[in-house]
């Protein structure tokens, strides 16, 4: 070929490619926004397009633009802020999906009256003879009696349903015609030293008290949903969690969740149904028989099996019941908890661990310094939940072995109990997510829902940045508050971490999965109190619409 032929080929695939790098236009373009990239200068930009459902481009809406072509699809945001979509790296959202259909959902009632009002609701929707089941996520403070509902006024709500209300893994209130159905009318007739809670006159009061493990005992003898409501649930709770921004979460099982149990979640999965990412673990159930449990429900479930939208991803948060927030564990009890870690080390696997207690979690730590000289497990992205009051020299320690953090905004709902327990000044400490941050601890965001607490990441957004209770008490002190920047990180790179997905999610960036939501206002700029009142209005998992508010209908797939 001839040296001046050869220059005018190569001239003219210089001149053709631009044409080349768009010739896989744009799948969706998003105008006029206010991007929250979460990069690593926290840019803001105007735009975004999405391609083969991964951010294709960010910047100006002039820049983003020359990535539509005649088949892309354009979205004016009109202004709205546009952030990362929000994981939950603690949520039982396989347990809250299977009974979401049929419950009856106190989280947001501000009375006994307007919750009272959505039991009779249910009554008159449903034959008579049908439960109705209020399963958790609320507490008396929120309501502005600030007390718990009587058995009198739930029979006032509903005259011809047996009605089970629980609160947290404390307590339960039943109707008469509820105690008649679980065939209840004395002690004996309760499991695990559960009691019927008395009056001061001896009557009883239609609660039953007792630990986690007898109300959770208690829940079970409730009739299930069947297999196409807890499959219909599932997708409703799904559609739930992305009003909220949600794109995905961490599920940590919980005590009786069975195998049995996933198939709700399996079927929406196979139908390619399911709009959130869900990474779960498994949850053992069979004190004694853990390690045996876990090694054969793993046999044919390596880690990471599964795919963009359902994956495993380890063992926890009970490893072994034995170290189950166990403030005394035996050696026998630490023996057990490090055989069964020392198997997920060499299966390469994630493990978590549930512990509350700070004056105790040393019993953890060792066992894991005692494993990290045997096998290094640094790099394995193991972590706590819970651990509330953990302190500084705890949060070394699991800098030091790569723990991470999985927090929730428990002194949201029970204030008054952290500060029974901790004082005033433990208070202000609890949970010092600050201090984590500044030690370089791994921290995500999340909320334990829904048994103990409201599933909307908009709660505990707004409790990270001002720390004030559900009745408006002040709890962390300003030296344990976060910007707003610091809190939507950790719901978002943070959480992503404990995935094992923060190179693909978490922020706005080419490259990474287009998980994202537009806000109906500007989280950055509405008054503090006011974020717990947001939503999304359009929200994507993998370019895909799979929420859209009213302005944004017709952009759903």
């Amino acid at each position: 070929m001839k040296p001046r032929m050869s220059v005018r080929i190569a001239t003219s695939l210089l001149l053709l490619f631009p044409v080349l790098a768009f010739a896989q236009w744009a799948d969706t373009v998003l105008l006029s926004g206010k991007i929250v990239t979460q990069d690593a200068k926290n840019s803001i930009r105007q735009a975004l397009a999405v391609r083969d459902g991964k951010i294709a481009a960010v910047g100006s809406n002039n820049e983003v633009r020359k990535f539509a072509g005649r088949g892309t699809r354009i979205i004016d945001l009109g202004g709205r802020t546009v952030i990362p979509g929000m994981i939950d790296s603690h949520l039982h959202g396989i347990r809250a999906g299977q009974t979401f259909g049929t419950e009856v959902n106190w989280i947001g009632a501000a009375s006994i009256d307007e919750a009272l009002g959505r039991v009779r609701g249910a009554a008159r929707s449903r034959p008579a003879g049908e439960w109705i089941i209020v399963a958790g996520g609320w507490t008396e403070q929120q309501f502005r009696e600030k007390r718990r509902p009587t058995q009198a006024e739930l029979i006032a709500a509903s005259l011809e349903h047996p009605v089970y209300i629980q609160l947290f893994y404390q307590w339960a209130l039943l109707t008469p015609a509820g105690l008649k159905a679980l065939n209840i009318s004395s002690d004996a007739d309760l499991t695990l030293g559960a009691k019927l809670e008395r009056d001061s006159t001896g009557n009883p009061t239609g609660g039953i008290t007792g630990s986690a493990f007898a109300i959770s005992a208690l829940f079970d003898r409730l009739p299930q949903p069947t297999p196409d409501q807890q499959t219909e649930g599932s997708r409703k709770f799904f559609r739930e969690l992305n009003r909220l921004g949600l794109t995905g979460f961490a599920d940590p099982g919980g005590r009786n969740l069975y195998p049995k149990d996933y198939q709700a979640l399996y079927r929406v999965w196979q139908d390619k149904k399911l709009t959130v990412r869900i990474a779960y673990s498994i949850f053992s159930q069979n004190a004694g028989r853990e390690l045996e449990e876990m090694q054969s429900l793993t046999q044919m479930l390596p880690m990471g099996m599964g795919d963009d939208m359902l994956r495993f991803i380890g063992i926890g948060e009970a490893v072994t019941i034995g170290m189950y927030n166990n403030d005394k564990p035996t050696e026998k009890d630490k023996e057990e908890f490090y055989r069964a870690a020392k198997w997920a080390a060499e299966k390469r696997m994630s493990l978590q661990i549930h512990w509350e207690n700070d004056s105790s979690v040393g019993e953890a730590l060792s066992v894991f310094e005692r494993l990290n000289r045997e096998i290094p497990i640094t790099g394995l992205r193991w972590f706590i939940a819970h651990l509330n009051n953990a302190s500084e020299p705890s949060l070394r320690r699991m800098k030091d072995l790569g723990i991470g953090w999985a927090v929730q905004d428990a002194t949201y709902y029970s204030a008054e109990r952290y500060l029974k327990a901790e004082g005033p000044e433990g208070l202000r400490r609890t949970p010092p997510v600050k201090t984590a941050l500044n030690i370089g601890v791994n921290v995500g965001m999340g909320t334990d829902a829904h048994r103990v607490a409201s599933y909307n990441p908009m709660v505990a957004l707004r409790w990270l940045v001002d720390g004030k209770s559900v009745w408006g008490m002040p709890t962390r002190g300003p030296d344990q508050l976060l910007s707003r920047q610091e809190a939507l990180r950790l719901y978002t790179l943070g959480s992503a971490w404990f995935v094992q997905d923060d190179a693909r999610r978490g922020s706005l960036v080419p490259g990474k999965l287009a998980d994202l939501a537009v806000l109906n206002r500007d989280f950055f700029t509405v008054p503090v109190d006011q974020i717990s009142e947001l939503e999304s209005v359009l929200t994507m998992v993998g370019g895909k619409v799979v929420y859209a508010g009213p302005r944004f209908t017709k952009y759903e797939n």
